[in-house]
């Protein structure tokens, strides 16, 4: 049986950041919940950034470091994302091309909230399981930014921005999935969704809950399809989708709770030893949405000593809803490999945005959403920031839009 999974990953962290205290202290929220948060920073784009630049930004180190023939091995460009640019046209489309890859390749964009990065993780090992065709690759993006940034409200703080980009394949060096080893819970609830490209809406406390609930049960599941699991002895390590640091540890405490009856100080050590570190780049970026549990995943592998092939528990959950719990066994090389990405060094080089500069942006970003027929995109009101972050790095970057055709630059 062949040995299909992710062999080479990186995150795409943004250029720019804000301080998830001082968004606390000046929009007058209780500052007695901030430490549930269990977020110091978000990444946030710029005006000339969007889904597509993110995922480009984020994949163009992968592809540049293939030669050519394992290059034309990619056979499907597959995006996850629920920040879509365009209600027919995927913007798979717009990476597939920037990207310089082979024109006998797939390419689409799959939607399910946050569950959009596992769906189309999951949909191109299918793929690759399925091809007559030996060395068959895939590239898949998650990539996601906020919609208009949700002022005043306790969302804010951890709305990020930004893209993990994974090519899978056989034989992989990071993560060896487990074939068959998923299980999956979903239904219909309105906890939080996107009615317009410029609107988040929902209900935070329902979200919660639906979290929890599909974690319960979409491990239940997995539980059954793998006849011998142990929640406490079968994982190594942990990663779950992460909107903010306190949702995780809630959920797993919750789980451990109801499987075990563990007590407090039983479930804060298990939440240290194999859950912790996957939280420490999610605590820096803020929510990514469909990316947010493989920024999770860098996380821990960038963080955490594996001593030899560790099995890891990953998972998955996409508001309105769909949830999957599934697993996979990191390479011997893995830790070297994403640490040479440079991740850390990414996040902690961003420009750190005034108050003032956060608000400008924020404001001018709403012309980056889908739906305007021609605007040019003039870092001048912002020519500062965009000098720090962007100005000559060999960034893609959104230059204009004709006849809603979005037309893209390196900066």
């Amino acid at each position: 049986m062949v040995a299909i999974g992710i062999d080479a990953i990186n995150v795409y962290p943004g250029r720019a950041s804000m301080s998830a205290r001082t968004l606390f202290e000046v929009r007058g929220l209780d500052t007695r919940r901030f430490d549930n948060l269990m977020m110091d920073s978000k990444s946030v784009n710029l005006p000339c950034e969007d889904p597509v630049t993110n995922a480009v930004n984020a994949a163009k180190p992968l592809i540049d470091a293939l030669g050519d023939d394992e290059r034309d091995r990619i056979e499907a460009v597959i995006v996850g994302t629920e920040s879509g640019v365009d209600f027919g046209k995927p913007l798979s489309t717009y990476v597939h091309d920037y990207l310089g890859l082979s024109r006998r390749c797939r390419s689409f964009e799959v939607k399910h909230a946050c569950y959009g990065g596992t769906a189309a993780v999951q949909t191109a090992a299918g793929l690759i399981a399925n091809t007559p065709i030996a060395g068959m690759k895939a590239l898949v993006i998650a990539t996601d930014a906020a919609a208009k940034i949700d002022k005043n409200t306790y969302w804010e703080p951890s709305q990020g921005a930004g893209a993990v980009a994974m090519i899978l394949g056989e034989d992989p060096r990071i993560l060896t999935l487990d074939k068959g080893a998923s299980g999956y819970h979903s239904y219909e609830v309105m906890d939080t969704a996107r009615p317009r490209a410029d609107l988040e809406a929902g209900d935070s406390d329902l979200s919660l809950m639906s979290y929890l609930h599909c974690l319960k049960e979409s491990y239940a599941m997995y539980a059954e399809r793998v006849r011998g699991s142990d929640f406490l002895t079968t994982f190594d390590h942990l990663a779950f989708h992460m909107p903010f640091g306190g949702m995780v540890k809630g959920a797993h405490r919750t789980l451990l709770r109801s499987l075990y009856g563990m007590r407090p100080d039983e479930v804060e050590t298990d939440f240290q030893r194999r859950l912790a570190h996957s939280l420490r780049y999610g605590a820096q970026i803020g929510n990514v949405y469909s990316a947010a549990l493989y920024v999770a995943l860098c996380s821990l592998i960038d963080h955490t000593p594996l001593n030899g092939p560790s099995r890891l528990g990953l998972f998955s959950y996409g508001s309105g809803c769909a949830s999957e719990f599934y697993s996979g066994v990191t390479g011997a090389e893995a830790s070297r490999i994403v640490g040479a990405m440079g991740i850390a060094a990414a996040i902690e080089s961003r420009h750190p945005l005034s108050t003032e500069e956060y608000e400008l942006i924020s404001e001018l970003s709403l012309h980056r959403m889908p739906g305007h027929r021609h605007v040019r995109f003039d870092p001048h009101p912002y020519d500062d920031v965009y000098r720090k972050c962007l100005d000559g790095r060999g960034l893609l970057v959104l230059d204009h839009v004709t006849d809603f055709h979005r037309v893209y630059r390196w900066s």
